[in-house]
């Protein structure tokens, strides 16, 4: 699994260990993995052009201490303080040391940028807050329109390492070197767009593991160790059975498209409720279908409401009231009250909320943006207010556990061409039959997500889709899965 720490916490891991080493010893560490980096990205280190973009911290220590290791391997490597009163004394003198230059025209800076084999980002380091100051804006804009190659340390400068994100003009980084533990800036959206590929190099914090991650994503590994495995002796009510609360008459291919992603999540069987029940026999015949009502269904250990439903808060009331654990998406959401909702937290009944950003903005009261700029903060609020679990889907999806503590688990997996009708009716469907198989709430939304991503991908391979290919493709993401385990 991969984790991510905030700021806070990484700080305190660096001044024990620092404590422990010769002075500077842990910066050179960094510099070294970093000027290996760069010499990777470039191929071939001598005779290119390199310009380092310097700030006053840390970050620009690293930066100029990697310059100078690469000027000695024969790069040009020409530094451009931005504070050059407050710039790393001993980095600096080890540049100049192995033959490499500091620039003091800010005109000719761009110019340089602009005409670099490498430019590496050292501007602010992973505790700044709030986007570029000022005179860092030229160099950002002339390093992303540049031919060369751009290495962020750390963390692209004018992104928050804690949440992930931009409130102002970034550095662009096609690679970002990061130092002794992931920061969650890196792994969630917006500020993940800015980091580019992003390359982890140890530098010996390893307390940083005893504290408690605030973000973590879940590997083949970790998924592959929490999929349901029927047993010699399952039957198809033993491998539990989840019921579909979906669809209507205006949208009932809500329903066949989540009864499809339930069918694919490992539940032994599937029952609808609804009125699309001839379409849904129609392309899965293996449906039990019930025209009695939730209640009324037959024996269920799980429920997924809420796709396609239009008004029907009747039925979402009575799923609600089920002592079973439940996944509500689309209109359920909208049709939840919160105080049934949060009954069924402080009852200890698994929910499961799977909004967009759209809706989740609209259960919070705010706009959609800022959803999408606070992912993390948005997702925990949602938690918390619902005492729910909480998936937020969109270009970095994330999953909180009822009332908004631990962990936020990031989905790594995933494709752009996922934006599709009805592709989040496949992945309710999957997440509910994780969980009448067995799954709590978030690894249900963890493991549903990280699949859905995985047949996302599979069924693209570069191309518009369907939602009906995705949900085609789960089984293939699934062995995928199984097979990186065995």
């Amino acid at each position: 699994m991969r984790t991510a720490y905030s700021v806070e916490t990484v700080r305190a891991a660096e001044r024990e260990l620092m404590a422990r080493l010769p002075e500077g010893a842990l910066m050179q560490r960094a510099a070294a993995g970093l000027a290996a980096a760069c010499a990777e990205v470039l191929g071939r280190v001598y005779g290119s052009r390199v310009v380092l973009l310097v700030g006053s911290g840390d970050n620009g220590g690293d930066a100029l201490y990697a310059g100078a290791r690469l000027a000695r391997r024969g790069a040009g490597v020409r530094a451009v303080l931005l504070t050059p009163g407050r710039a790393h004394a001993g980095g600096l003198a080890a540049l100049r040391r192995a033959g490499g230059s500091v620039v003091s025209d800010a005109g000719g800076a761009v110019e340089l940028v602009e005409q670099a084999d490498l430019v590496v980002d050292g501007i602010v380091g992973i505790g700044g807050k709030g986007g570029l100051r000022e005179n860092a804006v030229p160099l950002a804009e002339a390093a992303r329109r540049g031919r060369g190659v751009v290495v962020a340390v750390d963390l692209p400068s004018g992104v928050d390492a804690d949440t992930g994100e931009v409130r102002g003009a970034a550095v662009r980084a096609d690679v970002t070197v990061t130092f002794g533990a992931y920061k969650p800036g890196l792994l969630i959206d917006p500020a993940r767009e800015y980091a580019g590929v992003v390359r982890f190099v140890g530098i010996g914090l390893e307390t940083v593991g005893v504290r408690a991650p605030e973000v973590e994503a879940l590997q083949h590994a970790d998924v592959a160790r929490l999929l349901p495995v029927p047993g010699a002796e399952s039957d198809k009510y033993r491998r539990g059975v989840v019921g579909v609360a979906a669809g209507s008459a205006r949208y009932p291919g809500a329903a066949v498209l989540a009864v499809g992603g339930a069918l694919r999540g490992g539940a032994g069987a599937v029952r609808y409720v609804g009125p699309a029940g001839g379409a849904v026999l129609a392309r899965y015949p293996e449906t039990l279908v019930s025209e009695r009502g939730p209640a009324r269904a037959g024996r269920v250990q799980a429920w997924v409401v809420g796709p396609g439903a239009g008004d029907d808060a009747a039925t979402v009331g009575e799923v609600l009231a089920a002592d079973v654990p439940v996944l509500i998406d689309a209109d359920g959401l909208r049709l939840a009250e919160v105080g049934a909702v949060r009954g069924r937290g402080l009852r200890g009944v698994p929910t499961l909320m799977t909004p967009h950003a759209g809706e989740a903005a609209a259960l919070l009261g705010v706009e959609r943006e800022e959803v999408e700029s606070g992912r993390l903060a948005a997702v925990r609020e949602l938690a918390a207010r619902y005492e729910a679990a909480v998936l937020l889907k969109g270009s970095t999806t994330v999953v909180a556990e009822a009332g908004g503590g631990g962990a936020v688990r990031v989905n790594p997996t995933g494709t752009p061409w996922l934006a599709t009708a009805g592709s989040g009716d496949v992945l309710s469907g999957l997440g509910g039959s994780l969980l009448a198989a067995g799954l709590s709430a978030v690894d249900a939304g963890s493991v549903a997500a990280y699949l859905h991503g995985l047949a996302g991908r599979f069924a693209a391979e570069g191309a518009p889709v369907a939602a009906e290919d995705v949900a085609g493709r789960i089984a293939e993401a699934w062995r995928s899965v199984v097979g990186a385990r065995g």
